[in-house]
């Protein structure tokens, strides 16, 4: 089972916050702040799993997903979308644009957990 996780995400408390979760959980955690850049850096670190904010700077999570999921390389990651704003009309644009699991900030630390070990099997 893989376990690296790209964390794309600009706000520096979730950063912090979900890296040292994961890292303690064993997981190599990479991470990323510019919507603009953000396939480049998928495509450099190769990651088992995206943790994706959907509000970045220069680009929105939703367009990273639909390019994520366009891209035969990319198509089956796992992605768990993060949002501030969990209303049901955002749950269903990420869901209808491929993502895996939807989170709404603020956000368990046992709950990340629990997903991202779910997501990956495991």
């Amino acid at each position: 089972m893989g376990k690296r996780v790209l964390v794309i995400e600009d706000e520096p408390n979730i950063i912090q916050a979900i890296s040292f979760i994961l890292s303690r959980d064993g997981w190599s955690v990479d991470t990323h702040s510019d919507g603009q850049t953000a396939l480049d850096a998928v495509a450099r670190r190769s990651p088992d799993l995206v943790i994706l904010d959907v509000m970045l700077p220069n680009r929105s999570g939703y367009d990273i997903l639909q390019d994520l999921r366009a891209d035969p390389a990319t198509a089956d990651l796992p992605v768990l979308m993060l949002t501030a704003r969990g209303h049901k009309k955002d749950r269903e644009l990420a869901e209808r644009y491929g993502a895996s699991r939807f989170m709404t900030k603020p956000f368990s630390n046992a709950e990340v957990l629990d997903l991202v070990r779910e997501m990956a099997g495991g």
